[in-house]
């Protein structure tokens, strides 16, 4: 299964893998990110393209399983790769109690 995948500009980590079924035939579409529902992509915020794939089981991810993107492929057309917990950006300010400390 090919697929594209979008990065947020709302949420650092957060990306959109689309699923490509018809690849390479598919190019003449107009808004490939029809899919997602309108609520999920005014919280995603612009999506800008960062790589194609091509998606097979046995194919190793950096922060996600292969399987559970292509089941998501299957359900509903794509798939939201979520920030990893715990991760703090270093621009963030502190928390109010933390300050001074």
């Amino acid at each position: 299964m090919h697929c594209d995948i979008y990065k947020s500009s709302k949420k650092d980590e957060m990306y959109l893998y689309i699923a490509r079924p018809g690849y390479p035939d598919d190019a003449d579409v107009l808004d490939p990110l029809a899919v997602v529902p309108a609520s999920l992509r005014q919280a995603f915020g612009r999506a800008t393209f960062v790589m194609h794939l091509e998606l097979q089981p046995e194919r190793k991810l950096a922060r996600v399983n292969v399987l559970d993107v292509l089941h998501a492929f299957e359900q509903q057309g794509y798939f939201l790769q979520l920030p990893p917990e715990g991760l703090i950006s270093a621009t963030a300010p502190a928390p109010e109690g933390l300050r001074g400390a």
